[in-house]
């Protein structure tokens, strides 16, 4: 932990981590001279349980993280709580969240809405593929961006269910004039 500590980058993609590590990288990023801006914790078994326990150094006013990938770690919709509540607290460092092929499906995308209507929100890049998200996540997701568009540039939907209706569901946040989106991908 001393050496995650003093980096800029940890990737600890497919490492076998667990809840356990969680904790201990939650006090790192909620330490005051941690310098950790880059956390990548993919294709590892953290599940709802770890996600809880690294969402407490999340919401830390020290959390500069910038980019978080989470991508194939077994989260639910508890977790997805657990992060927007977290991320809704402390939203204005972050500007890249990988939560891909999770089942996070309709339900966990709402919980994260209020992290994304956030004025304080600057997330660039929100992926979200293979997460088993339909019309009504995409109602919930379009939503949360029609009252803050100005900062997302990329979003990654692919792989999901969401069909014309979801896609259609997304069009009041396209169509906003504050929009700055470069890249959709759902197909």
């Amino acid at each position: 932990m001393p050496v995650v500590k003093a980096s800029n980058k940890a990737l600890l993609s497919g490492c076998k981590l667990s809840k356990r590590s969680c904790g201990a990288l939650s006090s790192v990023l909620s330490s005051r001279c941690s310098s950790l801006r880059e956390l990548d914790l993919s294709t590892n078994r953290l599940q709802d349980s770890g996600v809880k326990l690294l969402s407490a150094g999340l919401e830390s006013p020290h959390c500069r993280l910038e980019t978080l990938s989470l991508s194939h770690c077994w989260i639910r919709e508890e977790g997805c709580s657990s992060l927007g509540s977290a991320l809704k607290s402390n939203p204005s460092s972050l500007r890249e969240l990988d939560l891909s092929d999770n089942q996070l499906q309709d339900s966990g995308v709402k919980l994260l809405t209020g992290f994304l209507e956030s004025p304080r929100c600057s997330l660039e890049t929100l992926r979200l593929s293979h997460c088993r998200i339909t019309e009504e996540g995409c109602s919930s997701l379009g939503s949360a961006l029609k009252s803050n568009p100005s900062s997302l540039r990329e979003l990654d939907l692919t792989g999901n269910q969401l069909q014309d209706s979801g896609v259609k569901l997304l069009t009041g946040f396209l169509e906003s004039p504050h929009c700055r989106l470069e890249t959709l991908r759902w197909k």
